[in-house]
């Protein structure tokens, strides 16, 4: 068998058997396949797409390219959440301590940044001597004794993900629904968790644009979950504007610490409890939504959620010094506001181009290995729906670099668009994918 042969196939659209996909999955993590090869390989798998028997055979042979956490022992049901990627999403640095502090412990394997989306670990990289590197042992240890773990992906767990993560964020090949969900899926057979939520993006900010095409993604990775005995549920949620104000690592980490001390953005704090609510559900600790909310929300109110977050910081190696005192996080000295041409309603702010924006004054990668600037990013002061006045600001850009500032600039005044009549506010969700509605999937949705 080799490689070529297999790419090959998939490029001339012919469905490849578990066989070829395990030795192409094993022989990437083992180097004895080059990364020209995988990126061939993705870049079939992009124009083609998958099968679901595929798509699982893949995401199986990810999650088996090194071990599989056995969590039973530790505690008798972990909860975990995943995100497909958006625009100034940082739920997980609120979520988690929120469901953590309920009495639910949290397994987490993070990624990094992909394209113009931002990476969880990047955020928390932002935290001097915060460690993203957690062995194995490590991570059963603190999952025990904290309740809650944010790691990456180890040389143990999932490594031939963590190869082809890293290479698609750098080859165009990120969008495609089977590389997508398996990536997703296998990071979360190999952590260990029994139940897990996934938030699945869909708009301008997202890889998938369309809410139609997250309900292919979101039916595919609960039906995996099924498959791998797992109990899963996703969430349809809008990334057509960035979540939140904050795009960018340090100033995310910063709107996180307001939230879990009782402030930050309306919309943010919203979603993070909606979707810590079916954590807690999933997880068997609330019987039903409502009893879910009011537990998420106490934890937040009575200082549990900032406490469970301080703790995490600490047992990975954190300054907690940064996060009591914020200001002394990463801040780039380079101020800009962006102002409103006119009054009128802001009816547009384009997720993706304040992604972008973000990428070009170095708060993201532009090819594989790049280092991240944490100190970079975007403040925005309205949401679409919102009154502007002319020269009010909408937005703040935070730079390193002239040059950067005026390129961000250039981009974002194309983000805006603004109507003289009232524009509605965009929705937080737009629906929730359960088993008994992904059944129905079929291999010709995944097409595309």
């Amino acid at each position: 068998m080799r490689a070529v042969d297999i790419i090959v196939k998939k490029r001339d659209k012919q469905e490849l058997t578990r066989q070829e996909i395990e030795f192409f999955v094993n022989g990437y993590t083992r180097g004895e396949i080059p990364d020209y090869q995988a990126a061939a390989f993705a870049m079939a798998v992009v124009l083609n797409s998958m099968t679901l028997r595929e798509i699982t055979d893949l995401t199986l042979a990810m999650a088996f390219s090194g071990e599989i956490l056995d969590l039973s022992h530790v505690a008798p049901i972990v909860v975990d959440k995943h995100s497909t990627g958006g625009v100034g999403d940082k739920t997980t640095l609120v979520v988690e301590p929120i469901v953590a502090a309920c009495g639910l412990p949290v397994a987490k394997m993070s990624g990094r940044g992909l394209g113009f989306t931002g990476g969880t670990l990047d955020k928390m990289e932002s935290i001097p001597g915060f460690r993203t590197d957690l062995t194995k042992s490590e991570f059963l240890e603190q999952l025990h004794t904290v309740g809650l773990v944010l790691t990456g992906q180890t040389g143990d767990l999932a490594p031939a993900d963590g190869k082809l993560y890293a290479l698609r964020d750098v080859t165009g090949t990120v969008q495609s629904i089977p590389l997508i969900a398996s990536s997703i899926m296998s990071k979360k057979i190999a952590s260990g968790a029994q139940a897990i939520v996934l938030d699945v993006k869909a708009g301008s900010g997202a890889f998938l644009k369309t809410v139609e095409g997250a309900r292919v993604l979101a039916d595919t990775m609960v039906w995996i979950a099924k498959l791998s005995e797992r109990n899963a549920i996703a969430l349809l949620s809008d990334m057509n504007q960035p979540l939140g104000c904050a795009v960018g690592n340090a100033l995310e980490v910063k709107e996180s610490i307001q939230t879990l001390r009782g402030a930050g953005p309306e919309d943010f704090r919203k979603h993070c409890l909606v979707i810590a609510t079916h954590m807690l559900v999933l997880g068997g600790l609330a019987s039903q939504e409502d009893a879910g909310r009011q537990m998420a929300e106490r934890a937040l109110k009575e200082g549990r959620a900032w406490e469970c977050f301080r703790a995490l910081v600490r047992a990975q190696g954190g300054d907690v010094g940064y996060i009591d005192e914020p200001e002394r996080l990463p801040a780039a000295p380079l101020m800009s506001d962006l102002k409103a041409r006119q009054s009128a309603y802001l009816s547009e702010i384009d997720a993706r181009i304040v992604g972008e924006s973000v990428v070009l004054l170095g708060g993201g990668r532009s090819k594989k290995g790049d280092p991240i600037d944490h100190s970079v990013g975007i403040v925005l002061h309205h949401k679409v729906g919102d009154w502007v006045e002319a020269g009010e600001p909408v937005c703040t850009i935070y730079a390193n670099q002239e040059a950067s500032l005026a390129e961000a600039r250039l981009g974002l005044g194309q983000a805006l668009a603004y109507k003289d009549t009232p524009v509605d506010p965009l929705p937080l969700f737009y629906d929730v994918v359960r088993w008994t509605d992904a059944s129905e999937i079929s291999d010709s949705s995944l097409v595309g």
